[in-house]
């Protein structure tokens, strides 16, 4: 700091060269930078990838930081600073000029993981992608940054290796989320978008895993927020593998004077009609079929129409139409859908006199009380 003072002190004559290649390369930089990148704008507007336009934006940010670390650069070398003070301004640019770079190819790396998720089927998940991708990024970047400055990185790993048993026994909990939720996502088993449901009640689509927690959106829009490690250990209901369609069932309950044939047919028609008029969310194939179960009821003939509908969430729409046009169709042709009822027989006691009483047969009562 003593010679960069008395430099400045007697040679400031000497500093007007140098800011001149300053200014000019600055100058130059930003006339090159209005031009590049108006060019730059004009082939993503052209190209049909979606990776171009994000490859423009990430370089445009820090173009005039890298303008500015090559006119510093330019002017320290053009200048008759001491050999000492261009050491340590070289030495600072450098780990400017890394920074930025480091920045850029972390979002490169967050932005292509981000395009390639969204166009490949069970792909792992963006956010916990994204973290290791960025992490390895920086961690790659800081060994190369040490080993230009000259700062040997052996004794600094070394150093890491035992502070990190430490940090492990203190970070346990965090760590066993993050390799948790690394396992969830090279299985495959659970995917972002996934409908699944937990053996503690919890169900929902998955909305994203990240390195600490899987998120999961409720039916009812509401976030469920599960510990990886929790959901790691629970017993999970995938609805989407190992594909989305499911079987569902809707239980119908006939009189004993109804026809079973007319009503397996009746079933039959209304869920193909059903089929072709709900937009896919009940399948036509498989086709809907129609069993005599559970058969003999207590007061009906019961039967349970059988079909698929495209996923889980289908269902709760499906089985609302459907029953609403079993209904009206049954009504329709007569079909009788009765109540529950129950025959009750009343027996007389012993009379006061010591005769008994002749047993009486009472009438047919509903549940809810004798008639």
């Amino acid at each position: 700091m003593v010679a960069i003072r008395a430099f400045l002190a007697h040679n400031w004559m000497e500093l007007i060269f140098p800011l001149g290649v300053l200014v000019v390369t600055l100058a130059l930089g930003y006339a090159v930078k209005r031009i590049l990148f108006r060019l730059l704008d004009l082939w993503a507007a052209r190209s049909r990838s979606r990776v171009t336009p994000t490859l423009v934006d990430v370089i445009r940010g820090p173009f005039m930081i890298w303008v500015l670390i090559l006119a510093l650069h330019l002017a320290t070398q053009s200048s008759d600073l001491p050999h000492r003070a261009t050491l340590w301004v070289g030495r600072v640019l450098l780990v400017l000029w890394f920074l930025s770079l480091t920045i850029v190819a972390s979002r490169l790396a967050r932005d292509f993981i981000r395009f390639y998720a969204a166009g490949v089927s069970g792909a792992l998940p963006v956010t916990l992608t994204q973290t290791l991708a960025q992490l390895g990024v920086v961690i790659l970047a800081l060994v190369v940054l040490l080993n230009q400055l000259g700062i040997p990185v052996t004794p600094i790993l070394t150093a890491l290796g035992v502070g990190g048993l430490a940090v492990a026994l203190a970070l346990q909990d965090t760590l066993s989320n993050l390799f948790a939720g690394f396992y969830i996502a090279v299985a495959g088993q659970i995917r972002p978008g996934d409908y699944i449901k937990l053996n503690t009640g919890e169900e929902g689509y998955v909305a994203d895993i990240s390195w600490r927690n899987t998120t999961i959106r409720a039916l009812a829009y509401n976030l469920i927020i599960v510990p990886n490690a929790k959901l790691w250990q629970a017993v999970v209901t995938n609805y989407y593998l190992p594909e989305k369609r499911i079987a569902i069932s809707v239980q119908v309950g006939v009189s004993y004077q109804s026809d079973p044939d007319q009503v397996e047919r009746l079933l039959l028609e209304e869920a193909l009609r059903a089929a072709a008029e709900l937009g896919g969310a009940l399948l036509a194939d498989p086709q809907p079929s129609v069993r005599f179960d559970p058969g003999f009821g207590d007061s009906s003939l019961g039967f349970t129409l059988n079909c698929h509908v495209a996923e889980f969430t289908d269902q709760y729409l499906v089985r609302h139409e459907l029953r609403k046009r079993i209904l009206k169709r049954f009504r329709a042709e007569g079909i009788d859908m009765p109540f529950p009822t129950r025959t009750v027989y009343l027996f007389g006691g012993p009379a006061a006199d010591g005769q008994t009483q002749k047993s009486s047969r009472g009438s047919v009562a509903n549940e809810d009380g004798l008639c």
